[in-house]
């Protein structure tokens, strides 16, 4: 497992601070869930209904944006395949 890295939370969501970037990369979160939780996120917002939030690092991810109200780049999520469907 990697840790995940500065420009690999600003390439996936956007506008974040530093501080969010920070807690993000605490919550020990790898690449993949990095993925899952942005996926988990922004159908979450699509469908306008919150969800039931993943366990683990994914959930605290998915907290952390949605606290900050983050928008997940349509291009990150491209580069590793929507789930939107």
């Amino acid at each position: 497992m990697s840790e995940l890295t500065r420009d690999e939370v600003l390439a996936a969501v956007h506008p974040i601070d530093d501080a969010t970037v920070a807690e993000i990369i605490a919550t020990g979160a790898d690449h993949d869930e990095l993925v899952q939780a942005c996926h988990f996120y922004a159908k979450d917002r699509a469908a306008k209904t919150p969800g039931h939030v993943p366990p683990g690092r994914v959930g605290r991810v998915v907290s952390i944006l949605e606290r900050a109200e983050a928008e997940v780049k349509e291009s990150w999520l491209g580069e590793f395949g929507s789930t939107l469907q």
